[in-house]
């Protein structure tokens, strides 16, 4: 995430002139607040949520109620806060879905122009995984095979990031593998330790178990530099394909046009409560770094996920639905 810090500190001058011109404005908020998160309960954003949630209520002096309104991969949901009013009482939680989205659907909303992104809460990455007895062991030696048998590798595919994760190594393998589709990582992990499907890319909690007790092998981690959970396991990027990076990540955003002053507090008081020890416990429990960026760095990274995952699509050939 060293892209995130320098722009963090380049961004701060920006925001401590928007908290300065927040002290002459009336106090905000002045009636509760909901956040919806747009997907179902028990998930990283809707975890993250509500321990935000729970933190920002006394701080803010009103309740701030989190709302779970799922459906098509987080649309709906996300369309309630791109059509609320600019006061920064209705936000959302979203996750990568929400860049892969403008990637591969028609939305009812332009997902760049329709939202104030205000803060990057945390960061996930996915790892790189096969069945222990794969013969690849390193991603130079997987893009080998890949090359070389284009469209013979199989890939477990689960939707969103994990998914055009796998498209995006392909591609720039220079070859081709073809998805098998699951529903979710508990249906693909035993097809994939008994090698009916090949590898797959997936969150780094959600493969941790099964790599230390043996049953799967880790190639390599997507993120720009190693983890301290698995500090031996190299980044694909140090493998052979410079700057390569993918994540599945949360932040919080709000409609188009909210008042400087507002997405100011907002995303500087959600920043406050990831450097209290017990919140960053809980993120860090569920696989997550904590993060916490100014409003601009966070739009400017919403910006950088859509372009990378439309590239991706458009290489693969995916028609956007």
């Amino acid at each position: 995430m060293e892209r995130i810090t320098r722009r963090a500190a380049l961004a701060a001058p920006l925001a401590l002139a928007a908290l300065s011109s927040a002290r002459a404005q009336p106090a905000w908020p002045a009636a509760s607040v909901r956040i919806i998160v747009p997907y179902s309960p028990g998930g990283a954003s809707d975890i993250a949520a509500r321990l935000l949630g729970e933190r920002l209520t006394p701080l803010w002096g009103q309740s701030v109620v989190v709302e779970n309104r799922t459906g098509a991969n987080g649309i709906i949901g996300t369309d309630v806060v791109a059509k609320s009013a600019p006061d920064g009482l209705n936000l959302a939680f979203v996750s990568v879905n929400h860049a892969v989205n403008a990637a591969l659907y028609t939305t009812p909303f332009d997902t760049l122009k329709d939202f104030s992104v205000l803060s990057l809460i945390y960061s996930v990455p996915l790892v790189l995984v096969a069945a222990a007895d794969f013969p690849a062991n390193t991603v130079a030696e997987l893009m080998a095979m890949v090359k070389a048998k284009p469209g013979e590798i199989t890939f477990a595919g689960t939707g969103g990031a994990v998914h055009l994760a796998a498209e995006m190594f392909a591609h720039r393998a220079g070859g081709a593998m073809t998805q098998v589709p699951y529903r979710g990582s508990t249906a693909a992990h035993p097809d994939l330790m008994a090698r009916r499907v090949d590898v797959m890319f997936d969150t780094l909690p959600a493969v941790l178990g099964h790599v230390q007790g043996g049953k799967l092998k880790a190639i390599a981690i997507t993120s720009a530099e190693r983890s301290a959970v698995l500090p031996n396991l190299p980044t694909i990027a140090e493998s052979g394909l410079p700057g390569f990076e993918a994540a599945t990540w949360g932040a919080i955003i709000g409609p188009a046009k909210l008042p400087p002053a507002i997405a100011a507090k907002i995303s500087a008081d959600a920043n406050a409560q990831l450097q209290v020890p017990a919140l960053r416990e809980r993120l860090v429990a569920l696989g997550a770094t904590p993060v916490g960026t100014t409003p601009e760095v966070a739009q400017t990274f919403v910006r950088d996920e859509v372009a990378k995952w439309q590239a991706v699509v458009t290489q693969a050939g995916i028609q956007k639905q």
